[in-house]
């Protein structure tokens, strides 16, 4: 006796899921790259602004001298990372204050991720000794 099996059409089933999950998982992947990209450029941002407190908190610094060595920072570590930076310095009497913002480089189109950091570090100065 010869057992009759049920037809299903399912020629072409593979096909059309490959085709509706492809995309979401290009998606996916996009978004972790993405997500790589921002925590790199905001650890650079970060780098930046301490480096540029460590140039200007010393004891005949200035605060120019501070925004200086992180924007330098910036363009030799990550040119491509940080878009559009801007980096402020302020030194009063006590503090070294350096703040760097920018965008992180993005592979979706339309996405703009901001980064931003403030390092502040004590100013460096010498006191003598009390007799």
């Amino acid at each position: 006796m010869r057992r009759r099996r049920a037809r299903f059409p399912e020629t072409g089933a593979a096909a059309t899921e490959a085709v509706l999950l492809t995309p979401v998982l290009l998606l996916v992947v996009l978004v972790v790259v993405q997500f790589g990209l921002w925590y790199h450029a905001g650890q650079v941002v970060r780098a930046a602004a301490s480096e540029g407190a460590r140039a200007a908190r010393v004891e005949a610094s200035t605060a120019e001298a501070g925004r200086v060595r992180a924007v330098e920072f910036l363009a030799a570590t990550g040119p491509s990372i940080v878009r559009d930076p801007v980096v402020t310095a302020t030194v009063d009497g006590e503090r070294a204050t350096v703040r760097v913002t920018g965008r992180a480089a993005h592979i979706i189109p339309g996405l703009s991720m901001p980064v931003r950091a403030t390092a502040v570090s004590v100013v460096e100065r010498f006191r003598e000794d009390a007799p």
